[in-house]
């Protein structure tokens, strides 16, 4: 059973006893005289719930509840109030107050509003506790403590909190972009609804309007005889993820714009216009600039899909993260197939860094896969990973675009973007050489650490967490 702790604030010894005695065999209570002290001893054990009087001297019951706000924003606060003071209870209740008590106090009331408060609390840690436990066993690429995925991170959870802007996903396959969306539904205040999948290049052009929008009986040849919901309208109150965005019809793009813009549209043979709320994910490992040079992709679509940019690292953008995934995997496997694996080799090891991962984390959980499932352990060998696969050559050195000087002709250079492309080579460079140690490769390249820092963080958000404007 969940133990709840309660904050009694009120400058009266009979109201502060006479609660304390009605609730104090149900819960952990603490009473207190004055604002100033009870804000004292939240910012050291913050507690579930107050119930707090409006008229205290010193810090009023206000001035109190925008303390408490500021410092613990998921308190529950009940205000405490005599009938006289109503219209300041009501500006309470727009400061964020829970709810209301008015003196003389029925403790019968009181004891009801306080558990429906308390209701409210044990709601909100069951979905923490599930939101945890999702990202924890669904979110291996997050797994990794270099700064490229520790930005991916940082700038997830704060986009996450908005209930309904799109947000698109970008990178190489295998990065996890699926699993990237699911972070995103399990930190949204969407986390209750439904997170529906599409992946729009495994349905037929033909189809996925009707698979998106839905159909009316009759719309067409072979339409069900009820009708069909779409894929918008199961996603309501939730997540959309459209997988391989890039892949819809232009006739398609044309009614996502319209659902994105207005959050209305049409079943297919219907006249009647449905509002539909939910957030709309996109993700694609495509050139979408280049989709819209050749006119497959609207370039007001991808605006509006690209409110919010997440650009997911490759596994070559992160290579000290390789270790830590693959053991990650190796663990999870071991325990799957009933293994006793208990790291992996150091030859091997080597071999995981260098390795130029073109399938990114999904190639990587594979081929750990395949060599816990074939091999014997204790440790993971090359043996295991496939000597086939080792003699392929590509472990070598990370593929590096390496800038080349470009000719003077009349026609004149951009000197800006060279000098761009020259820095980036060596910060890769130099990080490459140092294992990512950001301090080694500023003194490696001459500049002290926060211009290093600056400059390399200026070509990270360029590429990979970028805002659209």
């Amino acid at each position: 059973m969940i133990s709840y702790s309660i904050f009694i604030i009120d400058d009266e010894p009979v109201i502060r006893e006479g609660i304390t005695m009605a609730i104090g065999s149900d819960y952990q209570v603490n009473a207190f005289p004055s604002a100033e002290k009870a804000i004292k001893a939240i910012k050291s054990s913050p507690p579930d719930l107050i119930l707090l009087d409006v008229g205290l001297p010193g810090i009023n019951g206000i001035q109190a509840l925008c303390e408490i706000k500021k410092l613990c924003p998921e308190i529950l606060v009940i205000m405490i109030t005599a009938y006289e003071d109503i219209k300041t209870v009501i500006s309470a209740m727009k400061l964020g107050a829970y709810d209301y008590v008015v003196k003389p106090i029925h403790m019968d009331e009181l004891e009801i509003i306080i558990s429906n408060g308390l209701e409210t609390i044990r709601l909100r840690k069951e979905v923490k506790a599930l939101q945890d436990k999702y990202l924890k066993e669904n979110l291996p690429c997050f797994i990794g403590e270099s700064n490229a995925i520790e930005d991916v991170v940082e700038f997830i959870e704060t986009v996450a909190k908005s209930p309904d802007t799109p947000i698109l996903i970008l990178g190489e396959t295998g990065t996890g972009k699926e699993l990237i969306a699911g972070a995103i539904h399990a930190r949204s205040p969407n986390f209750n609804g439904p997170l529906i999948t599409v992946n729009c290049a495994a349905i037929p052009k033909e189809l996925i309007e009707s698979e998106l929008f839905g159909y009316e009986k009759g719309a067409f040849s072979g339409a069900n005889i009820s009708g069909k919901k779409g894929l918008i309208e199961e996603a309501e109150h939730g997540t959309l993820f459209l997988d391989e965005v890039g892949d819809l019809s232009l006739d398609a793009q044309a009614k996502l714009l319209r659902f994105l813009e207005y959050g209305e549209f049409y079943r297919i043979g219907s006249t009647k216009k449905l509002k539909i709320k939910t957030r709309v994910v996109s993700a694609t490992n495509k050139d979408l600039n280049k989709l819209i040079d050749n006119g497959l992709l609207r370039k007001d679509l991808y605006f509006r899909l690209g409110v919010i940019k997440v650009q997911i690292p490759s596994l070559k953008e992160r290579r000290k993260d390789i270790i830590l995934l693959a053991k990650h995997f190796l663990y999870e496997f071991s325990k799957k197939f009933h293994k006793t694996f208990t790291g992996i080799a150091p030859e091997a090891e080597k071999v995981l860094k260098e390795y130029n991962w073109v399938g990114n984390v999904r190639e990587l959980k594979n081929l750990v896969e395949r060599g816990v499932l074939t091999g014997k352990g204790p440790e993971l060998t090359l043996h295991d990973l496939g000597i086939e696969w080792v003699k392929t050559g590509e472990i070598n050195k990370p593929d590096r675009n390496i800038p080349c000087f470009p000719a003077l002709t009349p026609a004149g250079i951009d000197l800006s973007s060279v000098q761009e492309s020259l820095e980036k080579f060596y910060i890769e460079e130099a990080l490459e050489m140092t294992g990512d140690n950001e301090t080694k490769a500023a003194k490696l390249l001459n500049i002290n650490y926060h211009t290093f820092r600056y400059r390399r963080n200026k070509f990270s958000r360029s590429r990979s967490l970028c805002k659209s404007r």
